[in-house]
């Protein structure tokens, strides 16, 4: 029966016909406290589920405080873990949540975020590797955010941490993985192809221009990517919801980047 609940509630997270996802994850109250976009958790998801996203990622706040209440439904993954920018080790997360409670707050995923050669990595290994059982045995998504930060790590795009971080969330029982887009279609390709779960690109900080972001999302998929999971970039945009309708339309029904970006114009 687990088995069942989970492919339900993965269907509330991937699209049944393209077999694709678009997540906004709106977690960054936490990590940094209420920057430009979420101020108003609950307006920007109305926003969000307006223009078509898959789904949303945030702590237990977001249902709280700022999930969807009428209009367009849109799915709900929670995260689990967290830190902040003041701490001494901001790459250190600490499991905030368990995954009995995000089911009982009507969650349809979990997320857990770890950070590859950061000094506590056993430590967030061993808990991605409990919340992954958990999620086994109540059939809970689990989507498992894998960067590679470090005093090691040359890059964080870098292909060959990006596709072990990658590799290290299925093995580890990750539903979906999210990671660093590694700039060129050719170098995400390996990330794919060593990585037997789906893998959605993180969107990273504001850039500075929108067809960068859509062409990374068009570039990515094309790698064989199954989506993206963009948070600054559409909730900071000065039309959030165009700004997921333009990713939504590449990512559901492979439309060119100049025609989405004909949408934001």
């Amino acid at each position: 029966m687990s088995r069942l609940g989970k492919s339900i509630r993965l269907e509330r997270i991937i699209d049944r016909n393209s077999g694709k996802t678009v997540i906004v994850p709106m977690d960054h109250g936490v990590t940094v406290g209420p920057i430009k976009g979420i101020e108003n958790m609950r307006d920007m998801v109305n926003d969000i589920a307006e223009g078509g996203a898959n789904a949303v990622l945030g702590h237990i706040g977001l249902p709280k405080h700022g999930h969807r209440r009428h209009g367009k439904d849109i799915g709900l993954i929670l995260h689990l873990s967290g830190s902040t920018v003041w701490s001494p080790d901001p790459n250190a997360k600490v499991l905030v949540n368990t995954v009995e409670n995000a089911l009982k707050m009507g969650a349809d995923g979990v997320s857990v975020h770890i950070n590859i050669g950061a000094e506590n990595e056993a430590e967030m290994l061993r808990d991605l590797g409990s919340v992954s059982v958990a999620c086994m045995n109540w059939g809970m998504p689990l989507i498992a955010m894998m960067y590679a930060r470090g005093k090691k790590v040359k890059s964080e795009s870098d292909v060959e941490g990006v596709k072990h971080a990658a590799r290290i969330a299925a093995e580890l029982g990750a539903d979906i993985v999210k990671v660093t887009y590694t700039g060129s279609k050719e170098t995400f390709s390996e990330v794919v192809e060593g990585c037997p779960i789906p893998v959605v690109i993180a969107g990273g900080e504001k850039a500075s221009n929108d067809s960068e972001v859509l062409e990374n999302v068009k570039n990515s998929l094309e790698a064989g990517g199954a989506g993206v999971s963009i948070g600054r970039n559409a909730f900071q945009h000065k039309c959030p919801k165009k700004m997921v309708e333009a990713i939504c339309k590449i990512v559901h029904e492979d439309v060119s980047v100049e025609e989405a970006l004909g949408i934001l114009n």
